[in-house]
């Protein structure tokens, strides 16, 4: 009897303890298990920076290049940053993908891009490192690809520059038996988007990529991350968009190594989008709707952040694979109320997505 009651004791022990380990945030819990992350982090300022272009005179000009300076401060991406660091602590990617991850820098006397702006006013990266650091989470910058870069003087007596970024984190504090990481590389597309100005002229909104090589314990695939164009008014809205999908396909893409593509994407995923469409025709498949989350939103929210209930109506942030993955799970992160920042802010106008694959044995 004794005997009986030991045994079941200790298949309850090994029960709670098989749990237990799959709650844990391990990154190899399996032989080739990896978690990766992609979070467009917002820049605040998407309302402003429309405005700047439309401005129909220097003096309007002055005055919406200063508006979009306080709005960064308003938007306060240093709080919305420890939200998005708790993002992290819950879910504890090895790699993550962030879109819009600016840099903020100012210049005095006003000059406009005569005199490049050096004074660093905000850093998104640096703030989310710090606020990672802060969680005793230990990231570091794998690769950056420098995007949209414009200086324009303001009526606040400075320059303001505004440098869009795309980057790949990576865990820090990981053997390099269990994480080898290799060939970083980032670029721009060729096609861009160029809004017309009345005063400054045409602004092209230059877009990008960044990739690395990463290998588990023998095995390697390659991760890319970018943000393709949301809408260029041209007599075809998306042409730049799908042009700029298809440098992706023929570029980074295009390697023998499994590829890990995950970003925003500004393309449905709901069959209406020609994009993602593309795309998933070339090979690749969808982690969310492998995880059976395919139906959940990931933008947008109002663009002050301010909205007291979700706007989250379209899926366009993805983390998509081709080669011999297969899928433990899926989250979106960033998308309830309880995520919100002590003033009320949502931590993005995007959902973040982590997913979870495993690469298979050889």
């Amino acid at each position: 009897m004794k005997t009986l009651v030991l045994g079941i004791t200790l298949f309850a022990m090994l029960l709670s303890s098989v749990a237990i380990n799959a709650q844990q945030k391990v990154p190899f819990a399996g032989d080739r298990i990896v978690t990766v992350m992609t979070h467009n982090v917002y820049n605040g300022v998407d309302a402003e920076l429309s405005a700047v272009a439309g401005s129909a005179s220097f003096p309007a000009l002055l005055h919406n290049v200063a508006a979009v300076y306080q709005a960064y401060f308003a938007r306060n991406f240093p709080e919305r940053a420890a939200a998005i660091a708790a993002e992290v602590e819950a879910t504890r990617p090895t790699l993550i993908g962030l879109q819009e991850a600016i840099l903020v820098r100012t210049q005095t006397p006003p000059d406009g891009p005569a005199t490049p702006a050096t004074t660093v006013a905000l850093d998104y990266v640096q703030i989310l490192l710090n606020a990672l650091a802060a969680r005793g989470l230990h990231y570091e910058v794998v690769v950056q690809s420098i995007n949209f870069d414009a200086e324009l003087p303001s009526e606040l007596g400075f320059d303001v520059r505004h440098t869009d970024r795309e980057v790949i984190l990576a865990r820090s504090d990981l053997k390099t038996s269990d994480l080898k990481l290799s060939n970083a590389q980032g670029g721009n597309f060729v096609t861009n988007c160029a809004i017309p100005s009345p005063v400054t002229g045409p602004i092209t909104i230059r877009r990008g990529w960044v990739a690395v090589d990463v290998k588990i314990r023998g095995k390697s695939f390659r991760l890319i991350s970018t943000h393709l164009d949301n809408g260029c008014p041209m007599p075809d809205p998306f042409a730049v968009q799908e042009a700029q999908a298809a440098e992706l396909l023929s570029g980074p893409a295009a390697t023998k190594l499994p590829v890990v593509l995950v970003g925003d994407f500004n393309s449905p995923g709901d069959g209406s989008g020609a994009t993602y469409n593309s795309i998933i025709a070339a090979g690749f498949d969808d982690a969310a709707v492998e995880a059976g989350i395919g139906s959940l939103a990931t933008c947008c929210q109002a663009a002050d952040l301010l909205n007291s209930g979700s706007t989250l109506t379209q899926r366009i942030d993805f983390v998509l694979f081709r080669g011999a993955f297969s899928v433990h799970g899926a989250v979106t992160i960033g998308d309830s109320q309880a995520d919100r920042t002590p003033s009320g802010l949502w931590p993005s106008d995007h959902a973040g997505l982590a997913a979870t694959l495993e690469l298979a044995h050889p």
